[in-house]
This record gives C-alpha cells, sequence and structure tokens, in this order.
C-alpha cells in the first residue's frame, strides 16, 4: 500500500477571441469599450451580461441612462441579484489526482454545469494500491493496522488473480475484460483520477455545498484548495469567499454577502 494525498491541480481556463469580441462591440456599437476584469473569464461574463441589457455604455439602449463601472462593481452586482445564467459561460477545467473513489462517486452527483473524465479500471490494472487514509484511521494505531492488511491483502488479490487467469500475454481486448472483472474486488477507497470541468456558476455551489462541515473530509479538503485557486484566478467572481477555521484543521469556504 502507498499512502498519497490528494492533489488539485488547474488544467486550463477560459480565454477570449479578441478579435471576434471587437468585431461583435463594433457590430454592437460600442467598439471603445473595454474593462479592467483581472481574467479572461471575468471578462467574458461581463461582455455576456452586458449583453443583456446593451449596457456597454449610456444611449446603447434608451431605457439605460446610467452603467456600472468597473469589472468588481459589476460583477458583485450580477452575484448580489443572482443573474446566475451569465455566470455559466466561463469554465474552469482542473485534475484531482489521487482521490478516491469515494471522492469521485460523490463529485459525479454534481452532473449540471461540469464535465467529467475519470480514470477507467477497466483498462487501468491494480498493482499497487494508494490510498488517502482519514484521519481518524491515521490517528489510531490499532486502526491503521486493519486498514493497512486489508489493502495489503486486496493488493496480493489483484496478483493472486493476474496469475490465475494468465492475463500476461493475452491481446489487450482481453486484458480489458478480465481488468474489469479482477476491478470488483479493490477497495473503495483507492487512488485515482478525475478531470473535472465546472462553470463559474457551479463551483461558487459546490465550493460552498462541499466545504461544509457536515461534508466529507477529503472532498472538503480537495474544494478548500480548488477555492483557493479561484480566488486568485477571478477574484471579482470569488473574492467574497472567506475561509472558516474548522476543528478538524480543514476550511469552509462561503460567500460574505455582505460584500455583494
Amino acid at each position: 500500500m502507498k499512502q498519497v494525498e490528494p492533489q488539485v491541480f488547474l488544467l486550463a481556463r477560459p480565454a477570449i477571441n479578441e478579435e471576434g469580441l471587437a468585431s461583435y462591440l463594433q457590430a454592437v456599437g460600442a467598439p471603445n469599450w473595454d474593462t479592467d476584469a483581472p481574467s479572461a473569464g471575468e471578462k467574458l461574463i461581463e461582455v455576456a451580461g452586458r449583453s443583456c441589457y446593451r449596457s456597454f455604455e449610456p444611449g446603447l439602449n434608451p431605457n439605460v441612462t446610467k452603467i456600472r463601472e468597473g469589472s468588481k462593481a459589476y460583477l458583485e452586482n450580477i452575484l448580489k441579484v443572482k443573474h446566475g445564467s451569465v455566470v455559466e459561460h466561463a469554465n474552469w477545467t482542473f485534475a484531482f489526482f489521487n482521490v478516491s473513489r469515494v471522492f469521485t462517486h460523490e463529485i459525479v452527483r454534481h452532473r449540471a454545469g461540469t464535465a467529467i473524465s475519470q480514470e477507467s479500471l477497466r483498462f487501468v490494472r491494480l498493482t499497487e494500491i494508494g490510498m488517502w487514509v482519514p484521519p481518524e484511521i491515521r490517528e489510531n494505531p490499532e486502526a491503521l493496522a486493519i486498514f493497512e492488511e486489508v489493502v495489503r491483502k486486496s493488493e496480493e488479490a489483484q496478483q493472486r488473480m493476474a496469475d490465475v487467469l494468465a492475463i500476461e500475454g493475452r491481446p489487450f481486448h482481453e486484458k480489458k475484460v478480465l481488468t474489469s472483472a479482477m476491478r470488483r474486488v479493490a477497495p473503495d477507497g483507492l487512488a485515482t483520477t478525475i478531470i473535472w470541468t465546472a462553470n463559474a456558476r457551479t463551483l461558487r455551489w459546490v465550493i460552498e455545498a462541499r466545504t461544509e462541515p457536515g461534508a466529507e473530509v477529503e472532498i472538503r479538503m480537495v474544494f478548500a484548495r480548488v477555492a483557493e485557486i479561484m480566488k486568485k484566478e477571478a477574484p471579482h467572481l470569488f473574492g467574497d469567499f472567506k475561509p472558516i477555521p474548522l476543528p478538524d484543521g480543514t476550511h469552509q469556504w462561503q460567500p460574505d454577502h455582505s460584500k455583494i
């Protein structure tokens, strides 16, 4: 058994096609409009929001005589009035590495606004099994010994079945079938990888929901890291989130509604 720690990697962020945006702004009658948004994702959301009311500048819409200046003020109002649909335009992609299948079973429940690709144990044969050990077990020597024994036996079972089934040397399509069968006795907590893309609206919801004290500790750890990343990535969209220390050393990340 190899003890591992969950890791979070930001793989992709929004990008603006400046030529296309300039052409759109020319067509809508606001060729000189610009923003001080600190990221492409925030700029994209601001453009989407202002398009709804044609509020790039006064006069484009006769009903609009005053507009909010600056990305921060504009996006804070978007969050305040819960104009959530425009927040869905910007997406970020993460790799959650060495997370358990306990974690992945939880995260796939958040389907709306996401795209998910998970390491397949139908194709990836298990040998050494990586495990994140929860603190309740890690800090209890007897419980840890039982935990390690179970995982060690699971590793041995994978190798014994591989030998009995004579998996080596077979064509890949046969290996796939046997690997799929063998995974059924693997522990639910084994380390795996999942690639997860979510729009800003979903990210805000999942960070808030999955860092609450009642959330499973591993998922709380991972989304606390996501919250830290997103505050730097898009401060006008996630700057209202604040970490609240919890007794177990993790943090609950909640939006400070007094800031928006």
